[in-house]
């Protein structure tokens, strides 16, 4: 990404962080007019908290950002690499939008990953515990008891619908392997 780019984006932020903080004294200034009202020791903590918050979030985004262009920038270079004349294209298509989508990736990638922290979430660590989960799928799925309990309690629909997404992810898959919507291309 080129510099003037960059710092059109942290200009952006900038007045993103000034409007938030325009609101926010608008705000303060019609609850204060609302009433007689004293600050306590729960609103002061309060107001804390939420300026801690913002802060923390300003530091992301702008740390999203950071690796955002870096990683986009590398990953641009790689696909113009391998990708050749289409990458071109592609990004001559995207044009002004090349950049916020680029940020808007970042931004969400920060996000996953804060909630991969948050939820603990983890890969296996171990082949037994692989092995475990798929025992106790097959187990239910042959389980004539599993299965009437099921149409009775509804949840059929449920695993009717991920077996139809299953199976139009697996359609997609063949369309991109094939490059083509319906039938292989032949020579």
């Amino acid at each position: 990404m080129s510099m003037i780019s960059r710092t059109t984006a942290r200009s952006r932020l900038q007045l993103v962080k000034a409007n938030i903080g325009r609101q926010q004294s608008q705000a303060t200034r019609r609850f204060a007019s609302s009433g007689p009202t004293k600050p306590n020791e729960a609103t002061e903590k309060a107001a804390e908290y939420a300026k801690k918050a913002y802060e923390q979030g300003s530091a992301v985004a702008g740390k999203a950002f950071e690796q955002g262009s870096a990683l986009a920038g590398k990953a641009l270079e790689g696909a113009k690499k391998y990708g050749g004349e289409y990458t071109g294209q592609v990004t001559s298509r995207l044009g002004a939008y090349q950049e916020p989508l680029f940020y808007n990736f970042a931004v969400l990638r920060e996000v996953l990953k804060q909630v991969y922290i948050r939820e603990s979430l983890a890969p296996p660590t171990s082949l037994s515990q692989i092995t475990q989960v798929y025992r106790s799928i097959w187990e239910q799925a042959s389980s004539l008891q599993w299965w009437r309990q099921l149409i009775d309690s509804g949840g059929w629909k449920k695993v009717g619908i991920y077996a139809l997404e299953a199976y139009g992810i697996f359609h997609i898959g063949e369309m991109i392997g094939r490059r083509s919507i319906v039938g292989y291309k032949l020579k």
